[in-house]
């Protein structure tokens, strides 16, 4: 299967603007998802504790199995200002 990943704040300055298409196994959690971008991006695990990611427009917990055909959004930290 594969998902449409969006990037977003600096974290296009590691991974670039997208969307890009990105391959996954099937069932595959939030977490494992994370770490096959780590592995293609290593730069984006330093943000790790603090990414945010939301599938199909909501926000999702990594646990969750991240569903065929999804968007998936990466986000950093919100900032206010």
């Amino acid at each position: 299967m594969s998902v449409r990943v969006l990037f977003f704040g600096l974290l296009t300055d590691i991974a670039g603007s997208g969307p890009h298409e990105f391959p996954l196994p099937e069932k595959c959690s939030v977490q494992d998802f994370l770490e096959a971008l780590f592995q293609k991006w290593p730069a984006l695990r330093d943000w790790d504790a603090s990414l945010m990611v939301a599938v199909n427009l909501s926000y999702a917990r990594r646990q969750e199995v991240i569903p065929p055909g999804a968007e998936v959004a990466v986000m950093p930290p919100v900032q206010g200002g």
